[in-house]
């Protein structure tokens, strides 16, 4: 069903506008080939790859123990960790070369097997202090990622077809202006808020109309993200400022903070905005099309009908995705959790934590927004969709619920009752 002439002109005297503004700020932000540099305190190892031939196990030596600690409370290594490795150097200036190296011990060292794929630090130099220049430092896990990816990929592409591969082309769209604009221009130095802000509208107006067409319906879905996301960015500002909360809660954001002179509540607040962006495109995206599959099938709904069926299905929507927004955040944060019951701290000690607090205000504001984002991007859709229906040719007389009468397109009423009137006798006929 074609859209209004009136809705197109409002649509486009808004997305053009925010289009231009998002490209504007894009190019004034966008980081210099300087962005991003960190000191570094000399010359970084070189990553190497290799396969490790074959493993010779050594008794375990138990280190010395830390100042405070006595002998016995440090924990022992694990046996399948002591040793040395035979490598088979397949990377760096020794490609093809064997040499034997030390298995990492200790707690929490991985545990190596021949066979394995691994990749190694090289440290020129190291060899003149009678030292291995090379360290085992992780598995090389290359090849089981491709095989994920590609798996993705493909199942997305079988059942989303063409839509699907506009879809991996949003994907790797984000991840270039993850990469490429929001993490520079936030480490060359300026305010993570608007850069998170610039990035997100950049993202929304790029994978949005790419994954689903330039269209009215995905208008209404962009604006109804954009003013979601205000919603978002305004109540997280609130929240953080009444929570005391700078954003500084674990060994990452102290060193930056340290380091780098990052403002760390500015960062948290980016975290935020850029988070909610993922689930509120889901939902504005999932209620556009929803009003607007419902104004084609009953084309003479009024605005107030499209928005409380819309509404329906939003409620239903948002009741599912708010668990999984918990699960989501619990699944993550299980570790920390697990060392909290292990401390035996009271409830009421354990929620006022700095990193408990920070996520229960992630959690919150997001929700908002998500919850916001239902009646916002309905009612939008339900206006635009019952525009198109008044614009639609070929209107018949019939009554609405109160007995009045309206106009209803013929073609929908016949959709409505199946049947239609044959040419000539004045018979009806059973349609299609």
């Amino acid at each position: 069903m074609p859209a209004s002439r009136g809705a197109v002109i409002a649509t486009l005297a808004v997305i053009v506008p925010l289009a231009l503004a998002t490209l504007a700020a894009l190019v004034w932000l966008w980081p210099g080939d300087s962005a991003g540099a960190v000191p570094e305190a000399g010359p970084a190892p070189e990553r190497v790859t290799g396969t490790i031939a074959a493993i010779t196990l050594k008794p375990c030596q138990e280190e010395p123990p830390p100042d405070g600690q006595t002998p016995g409370q440090q924990p022992m290594p694990d046996p399948a960790t002591c040793g040395d490795a035979a490598v088979e150097l397949t990377g760096g200036p020794q490609q093809g070369e064997s040499i034997t190296v030390a298995l990492p011990s200790g707690p929490g060292a991985q545990v190596f097997s021949a066979g394995d794929d691994i990749v190694l630090l090289h440290t020129p130099g190291d060899e003149k202090l009678g030292a291995s220049p090379y360290q085992i430092s992780d598995h090389d896990r290359s090849l089981p990622l491709g095989l994920l990816g590609a798996a993705f990929a493909l199942a997305v592409i079988a059942f989303g077809r063409w839509r699907g591969v506009s879809a991996l082309a949003g994907l790797a769209i984000t991840f270039v202006l993850l990469l490429m604009f929001v993490i520079p221009a936030i480490l060359e130095g300026h305010q993570p808020l608007l850069v998170a802000v610039v990035g997100a509208a950049a993202i929304m107006l790029t994978v949005l109309y790419l994954t689903h067409g330039f269209s009215v319906r995905t208008s209404m879905a962009v604006m109804g993200t954009l003013l979601s996301l205000s919603l978002t960015g305004v109540l997280a500002l609130a929240a953080i400022g009444i929570a005391h909360l700078n954003g500084i809660t674990d060994e990452s954001s102290f060193n930056l903070d340290m380091s780098l002179q990052i403002n760390t509540q500015g960062l948290l607040l980016a975290s935020i905005i850029i988070g909610s962006l993922g689930v509120l495109d889901d939902v504005t995206v999932t209620q556009a099309v929803t009003v607007a599959e419902l104004a084609h099938a009953n084309p003479g709904y009024s605005v107030r009908q499209l928005y409380r069926a819309g509404a329906r299905v939003g409620r239903a929507h948002i009741a599912s995705v708010i668990n999984t927004i918990i699960l989501a955040y619990a699944g993550a944060s299980l570790p920390l959790l697990l060392l909290i019951s292990v401390g035996r701290q009271p409830l009421g000690e354990i929620v006022n934590t700095p990193v408990i607090v920070q996520e229960i205000v992630r959690s919150v504001v997001g929700t908002i927004g998500l919850i916001a984002a239902v009646p916002i991007t309905t009612a939008l859709a339900a206006f635009t969709a019952t525009r198109r229906a008044a614009g639609t040719d070929h209107h018949e007389t019939g009554h609405d619920e109160s007995g009045h009468d309206r106009h209803v397109p013929r073609s929908a009423r016949h959709r409505r009752t199946g049947y239609g009137r044959a040419r000539g006798n004045g018979e009806l006929t059973r349609g299609p």
